[in-house]
């Protein structure tokens, strides 16, 4: 008998495609030089919350602030905390993010409020805020910018 070639009556079977391909590590995109040094509460109480970037955000933040402040036994600075609350969360509102976070800690009967704008690029002008910080009762407060966003901050005397 003579050899006969088969041929077959349907294509050959092609295999799966691989489920993910193995992606390269990220690139460190961070700028060259030094970095902002992270914001460090350690030995003191402490509470945080992170916000909407909205109009009501500040009445909500000094709200959840003088609440906390209430839990710790400071009851007597409600008029100047609940101020420096709403104007640092407008600050970091006005930023244009899309959150906010308020950062509150005591330590010997002062207090200190921060508000993180997690917006990057340039801010507006910082002199007008502090000086309406120092107004409303701030004993010191300060701002600054990076690229992660702009950190307002106040500390009050309890």
């Amino acid at each position: 008998m003579a050899s006969v070639e088969h041929t077959p009556d349907h294509p050959p079977k092609t295999p799966p495609p691989p489920k993910r391909p193995i992606s390269p590590p990220r690139p460190d995109t961070r700028p060259a030089g030094a970095a902002r040094p992270r914001m460090h509460v350690r030995n003191r109480r402490s509470a945080n919350w992170a916000l909407e970037a909205a109009p009501w955000s500040a009445g909500r933040a000094a709200r959840r602030v003088l609440g906390r402040l209430h839990e710790w036994g400071y009851g007597e600075i409600d008029q100047v905390a609940a101020g420096v609350t709403e104007l640092l969360v407008r600050t970091a509102v006005a930023d244009g993010g899309r959150r906010v976070s308020v950062h509150l800690a005591d330590q010997s009967r002062q207090a200190l409020i921060v508000a993180l704008s997690h917006c990057p690029g340039p801010a507006a002008a910082h002199d007008a805020v502090l000086r309406e910080l120092t107004r409303l009762g701030a004993v010191s407060c300060g701002t600054d910018t990076a690229d992660d966003g702009r950190r307002v901050w106040a500390l009050l005397d309890l």
